[in-house]
C-alpha cells in the first residue's frame, strides 16, 4: 500500500479509523457525532450529516466499510485523475456529498422520531463502489478468497444492506447504502456527460462484454 499512489483514499481511511476509535471508548462523543433526525430538526445541529459518516458502531462495521472503500476508492481516485473528470476535487466532491445525500431520506422520515439515530460511512461507500463499476464492471476482488467481479460485489454489497436494514440492528444506517449508491451512479454519469462525454462509448462496450479474473 503505497500512500503516494492515492493519498486521499488513505487520508480519508485514516480520519475514519481515528474518530470511530475515538466513538468506541467515548459513548457522549459518539452520542453528539450521530445523525440524529430529532436533534438536527430542533436544535439545528446540521454537522451531524457529515460527523455520522465517519463514525462506525464496531471494528466488524468498519473494518467492512474501510475494506469496501480502499478497493474501490483508490480505482476512482485514479480514474477521476487519469480520465480528466476533476480528479481528487471531484472525489472529494463525490464522497462529501454522498454522506449528506444518502441521509437525507433518513432525516425526512425519522426527524420526529427522538429514539432513532444512525452511524457509519455506508453512504459514501456505496456511491463509490457503484462509481466504480461504471469504469471496471468486471474488475475482481477477492472475498474469502474467492475472485468475484465488481459488478456482483457491489449487488451483494447492496444485497446485505436491505437485509440489515430490514433487521434494524445497530444504529447502522442500512437505507444509505441504497440512496448513496443511486447518488454515486448520478453523480459519475452527470460527471463524464460534462467532462468527458466520449467515454459513454467504452463504458457501454465494457458493459456488454464481461472478461472475469482482470
Amino acid at each position: 500500500m503505497n500512500f503516494s499512489s492515492a493519498p486521499v483514499t488513505f487520508s480519508l481511511i485514516a480520519i475514519n479509523v481515528i474518530i470511530s476509535l475515538i466513538g468506541f471508548s467515548n459513548a457522549d462523543f459518539l452520542d453528539k457525532a450521530m445523525m440524529w433526525p430529532y436533534r438536527v430538526k430542533r436544535e439545528k445541529q446540521y454537522y451531524r450529516f457529515i460527523s455520522s459518516g465517519f463514525i462506525h458502531a464496531d471494528f466488524i462495521h468498519l473494518l467492512f466499510n474501510m475494506f469496501s472503500f480502499y478497493f474501490f476508492g483508490t480505482a476512482i481516485e485514479f480514474y477521476f485523475s487519469q480520465y480528466g473528470l476533476g480528479g481528487n476535487v471531484s472525489y472529494l466532491l463525490l464522497y462529501f456529498l454522498a454522506i449528506i445525500v444518502s441521509d437525507i431520506p433518513s432525516y425526512l422520515k425519522y426527524q420526529d422520531e427522538p429514539r432513532y439515530k444512525s452511524l457509519g460511512a455506508s453512504g459514501a461507500v456505496s456511491a463509490i463502489i457503484f462509481a466504480c463499476i461504471l469504469f471496471q464492471p468486471w474488475g475482481t476482488i477477492l472475498i474469502y478468497f474467492i475472485p468475484m467481479p465488481f459488478i456482483v460485489f457491489a449487488f451483494v454489497y447492496l444485497g446485505y444492506c436491505v437485509y440489515m436494514s430490514n433487521k434494524n440492528i445497530g444504529h447502522i444506517n442500512h437505507d444509505a447504502h441504497l440512496w448513496g449508491s443511486l447518488f454515486g451512479l448520478v453523480f459519475t454519469v452527470a460527471l463524464i456527460a460534462v467532462l468527458a462525454p466520449q467515454m459513454f462509448t467504452v463504458i457501454v462496450e465494457e458493459l456488454s462484454h464481461p472478461h472475469f479474473g482482470r
